[in-house]
């Protein structure tokens, strides 16, 4: 149970850096969604759908390579961390220079004619994330939480700051007369344009904080290490490719499958603005993952040579699964408050329907990544490339054959139906590879409960107000205590042991 509880500890910390900052960029949707057009929204969508791929390619999986060999018994960890971001910081500069000179070409290819810079302007943003990947990750091997959590909200403030000037208050002193059209080069027709400056300035200014605190460095490139490394982080980087495919396919694809006049009234650039912000509501479920794996992954590794491991990590994915069921059911339950509350103007909750299976899918990559420590621990990292190839075949034939006949609901249903492959060969292959006792039939059908209850729950409405919302939202208290008569021995035992 300590271990738990330290596991819990740290999650909480990252947490805070990860759910408050992000909540505070998430409240951006409410910006983006009065003040920019629904094209701009759709730009938006599509070029950051684009750079989530190409993280993936400026970070090919050196970090957690870096947590594998920082943790093997027979070698330096500032050796590692010199090496491992000695080589980002030289594969960034070339990838991020090849980038920024294809530009020209990379904006006419995604349907931005004259709009160069967005490209090269999305280089630069790359580059800076790359080369704070390894010392952030630093950070986390040193259990230095409190200091990625600063850091994390630091950057994220910075970003929302840089947000408000350039889309909110620009416009509003210029329409005041209060500052000049022009000032300081100031474009007012810009949009998605000053949601990447935004983006830039606050990425390059954390730089320099973040590595004076992750410590000394010096370049070196040591290569009976670099070799090794390279070995068992290139299935990591096609496991990547594939697994971005799995979560940003249908938003970069959105407005090239979608045919014209499918939604009246939209284009289809348009309706991928509607797509991607109601998507961003999701990113409520995507937050605790998000949290969950900052602890658990450097926690799984260091927790590896244990003999009861096997047992701890059962134990993790089932408290896991029923903590994201209710914040499932707590967020299906009340979106009818929530959407207009986020989606400011008219038009984006039509696409209110698909969230319970965007988080549901979400959830099911939580339980993916619970999953996967077997063949991270045992550097069978081949594996995950083909199980993630899998998820990224079915994602890609799900949106080209449903999205251009259900829209909106067919290229949710990419995202949902990918992890749900992956969940299902990942424990195949585990269970023969590295046993691990889960409570497999309890864990799916409070999945599935979970996931009726918050259709039923977004579904069903009440004519009064008041007793629509305490209707919606006793369903999650109902669930919950289903779940704690079920588990009341368990936990008792867990107290008790803990006691002691």
């Amino acid at each position: 149970m300590s271990n738990l509880k330290q596991l819990a500890s740290q999650t909480a910390i990252y947490g805070l850096s990860s759910i408050l900052g992000r909540s505070i960029n998430f409240l951006l949707i409410i910006v983006y969604t009065a003040y920019l057009s629904k094209e701009d929204m759709g730009a938006f969508t599509g070029i950051y759908a684009l750079i989530g791929f190409l993280n993936i390619v400026f970070t090919y999986g050196m970090e957690t390579s870096f947590f594998r060999f920082s943790t093997g018994k027979n070698l330096d960890p500032s050796k590692v961390y010199y090496t491992t971001q000695s080589l980002l910081i030289t594969s960034s500069l070339v990838l991020g220079s090849s980038l920024y000179l294809a530009a020209p070409v990379l904006s006419e290819w995604m349907e931005y004619p004259g709009q160069a810079y967005l490209f090269r302007w999305t280089a630069l943003l790359l580059t800076f994330d790359a080369i704070l990947a390894i010392p952030f990750a630093k950070l986390r091997l040193e259990n230095k939480a409190l200091i990625f959590a600063s850091a994390k909200i630091l950057n994220i403030l910075m970003n929302v700051g840089f947000n408000l000037i350039l889309i909110v208050a620009f416009p509003f002193l210029i329409t005041e007369g209060i500052i000049p059209e022009g000032f300081l080069g100031y474009r007012s027709e810009w949009g998605v344009e000053y949601i990447l400056l935004a983006n830039l300035f606050a990425n390059g200014l954390i730089v320099p904080f973040v590595w004076w605190k992750a410590g000394m460095f010096r370049f070196q490139l040591d290569s009976s290490i670099l070799f090794p490394m390279w070995k068992y982080s290139i299935p990591l980087l096609f496991m990547g490719l594939a697994g971005v495919t799995n979560e940003l396919i249908s938003r970069l694809l959105f407005e090239y499958l979608l045919p014209e006049n499918f939604y009246p009234g939209l284009s289809t650039r348009e309706a991928a603005g509607i797509f991607g912000a109601n998507f961003k509501l999701a990113i409520l479920m995507n937050l605790v993952i998000q949290a969950f794996k900052y602890a658990a992954e450097p926690f799984f590794f260091k927790k590896s040579n244990d003999q009861n491991s096997p047992l701890l990590y059962a134990k993790v994915m089932h408290a896991f699964i029923v903590f994201c069921a209710l914040l499932m059911i707590a967020i299906s339950v009340n979106l009818y408050w929530i959407g207009p509350l986020f989606l400011r103007s008219p038009g984006y909750e039509e696409g209110l329907f698909i969230v319970p299976s965007l988080l549901m899918g979400y959830l099911l990559l939580g339980v993916y990544f619970n999953l996967s420590i077997w063949f991270k621990i045992t550097d069978q990292t081949n594996y995950s490339f083909w199980i993630t190839l899998a998820g990224a075949i079915a994602s890609i034939v799900i949106i080209w054959s449903l999205l251009p006949i259900w829209g909106y609901f067919g290229a949710a249903l990419s995202t949902l139906g990918c992890y749900l492959i992956m969940c299902v060969l990942c424990f195949f292959y585990g269970q023969k590879y590295y046993p691990i006792p889960y409570q497999t039939g309890k864990g799916i059908f409070y999945l599935m409960l979970g996931f009726a209850i918050s259709y039923g729950g977004f579904y069903l409405e009440l004519e009064h107000s008041t007793v629509n919302f305490i209707f919606k939202n006793s369903l999650i208290l109902i669930f919950g205590a289903f779940i704690f008569l079920l588990e009341k021995n368990q936990i008792m035992s867990y107290l008790k042991r803990d006691k002691k």
